[in-house]
């Protein structure tokens, strides 16, 4: 019994011993990555080429598909044009003896008839497929004063272009082929773009085929650029140089999201700097083409201005956002909604306005007849008034930004010498006859009045917001100016109104 009691005991022991070993064997080969067969082939079979394709955290997954989606959709466009020979004439050119040798084609870019010799000239840049039936979207420039447009796939295949309508003022153009079931880039949401995210830059640079380049969004609503009237565009560092114009910006999800319009270069190439044309501003001014066969936009009807610090603090402004009215048109949306001279719009249809141009962009873009609100600040109070958004005229730029010097820092009303406006000042100055104010006779040089942006014919109507008809007018209203304070100024310039703030010298 004794020794069958001592084999069990060994037995338990040893199978305690041969688990505890199991176990610490198990927990070994956990820490040194142990895995079984078929594991192992499945961990390398994760590490082939084909699972690494179809990572999706890996550049090559990212856009990879973009540019096999959106690139075919993008199209090289090559257009030629007749000019007239620039060249000089010779007396030599009129001899018989010259005709003799030259003929018709006189070297002095004449022919033997007195006519300006002609020449081809031929560009290239890009365009962006956006409908299947064949619409086609570049840039004005791209196309302007073309006799004919060819347009050429990325399969190869060539077509002829025609033009359906242009817009100078955001440089955009439409044009269509005669094709059908073709590769199309869908429409992106451009006011959803964040600075920092991915692009893709798709054209033909140099005449170089289906580029691509990547970047980043650098910067949106650059305004003030001096490529067009309406500017809103997206900055990015994707390289762009000549033939990209009229090209696709892409997002990573394949939408289109700009066309490239410009560059800022020093040396005529890439330095890191491309401006696109918004892709809702886009979509909008070709929407307008197609149907109408021109840009149909909204208007209110106002003369607007930048919101400097001075003129912040005189309006009574926490900060200077939003866009300064200096003169309501009569009979117009803006007149019978409401708003009035000197209201600072803060708000319109529930975008915030932080400067003139985003104003004018969004009012631009707006349908016409609809209805919005917009929320000013009058007085210190904030004001929301309803208005019915109009057409905008032909021969007036809606929101015309006035062009008052935007460094008006300056100082008190010395330097300035002012008279009663009379009517046939008016008519020397271009403007209506009955106009009421003090017109400016002169402006002395490094004073304060210079400083603000002041010039001799301006038209003062308002000193501190209290009209000014005539000469005794503005005297008495002088009179009780404190000279260390800053004045306000409302002038009447080529027929808009803006304010000035001058601030004394110290």
């Amino acid at each position: 019994m004794a020794s069958e009691h001592r084999s069990l005991k060994i037995g338990i022991t040893t199978g305690i011993l041969v688990l505890l070993g199991i176990v610490i064997g198990v927990m070994l080969t956990m820490r040194m990555d142990w895995v079984s067969p078929v594991q192992s082939e499945v961990a390398i079979n994760s590490t082939s080429p084909t699972t690494q394709k179809n990572n999706s955290t890996s550049p090559k997954s990212i856009f990879v598909p973009i540019v096999k989606s959106a690139s075919p959709a993008v199209v090289n466009i090559a257009t030629s044009r007749t000019v007239d020979q620039k060249s000089f004439r010779s007396p030599l050119m009129d001899d018989p003896f010259f005709r003799r040798f030259f003929g018709d084609k006189m070297p002095n870019g004449r022919d033997n008839n007195g006519g300006k010799r002609k020449r081809k000239e031929s560009s290239l840049g890009s365009g962006v497929i956006v409908d299947s039936a064949g619409y086609i979207i570049t840039n004005n420039h791209v196309v302007a004063g073309a006799d004919e447009i060819k347009v050429l796939m990325s399969d190869k295949r060539e077509f002829i272009g025609k033009v359906v309508g242009t817009d100078p003022k955001t440089d955009l153009a439409v044009i269509k082929i005669d094709a059908k079931n073709l590769p199309s880039v869908p429409w992106g949401d451009s006011d959803r773009l964040e600075v920092g995210e991915y692009v893709l830059a798709i054209g033909n640079p140099f005449g170089l085929n289906q580029t691509i380049t990547m970047g980043i969004v650098s910067a949106v609503g650059r305004a003030n650029v001096g490529i067009a009237d309406y500017e809103d565009f997206i900055q990015t560092d994707a390289a762009i140089n000549p033939g990209n114009s009229g090209g696709a910006l892409v997002n990573v999800d394949g939408e289109l999201i700009g066309i490239n319009t410009a560059i800022f270069s020093r040396s005529g190439g890439y330095m890191g700097i491309g401006f696109a044309v918004p892709s809702n501003m886009a979509r909008s001014v070709m929407s307008s083409l197609i149907k109408t066969g021109k840009v149909v936009r909204g208007w209110l009807g106002v003369s607007i201005q930048k919101v400097t610090k001075d003129l912040a603090k005189q309006f009574g402004l926490k900060d200077s956002n939003g866009a300064l009215i200096g003169e309501v048109m009569a009979g117009t949306p803006a007149k019978a909604g409401g708003i009035k001279d000197g209201d600072v719009i803060i708000s319109y249809d529930g975008k915030a306005i932080d400067s003139p141009t985003t104003l004018r962009n969004f009012v631009a873009q707006t349908a016409v007849g609809k209805r919005v609100n917009v929320i000013v600040v009058r007085d210190g109070k904030q004001k929301t008034l309803r208005i019915k958004i109009g057409e905008q005229p032909k021969d007036i730029a809606e929101a015309g930004i006035a062009t008052e010097n935007d460094n008006n820092e300056s100082s008190a009303l010395a330097g300035l010498e002012v008279r009663t406006l009379t009517d046939e000042i008016s008519r020397q100055i271009g403007l209506p006859e009955g106009t009421t104010g003090v017109v400016i006779a002169s402006v002395e040089p490094n004073s304060s009045a210079q400083e603000a942006g002041l010039r001799k014919g301006d038209v003062i109507v308002e000193l501190n917001r209290k009209k000014v008809r005539k000469l005794s007018d503005f005297k008495k209203i002088a009179k009780n100016v404190n000279t260390k304070n800053n004045i306000l100024l409302r002038v009447k310039r080529k027929g808009g109104k803006f304010f000035i703030v001058i601030k004394p010298h110290n």
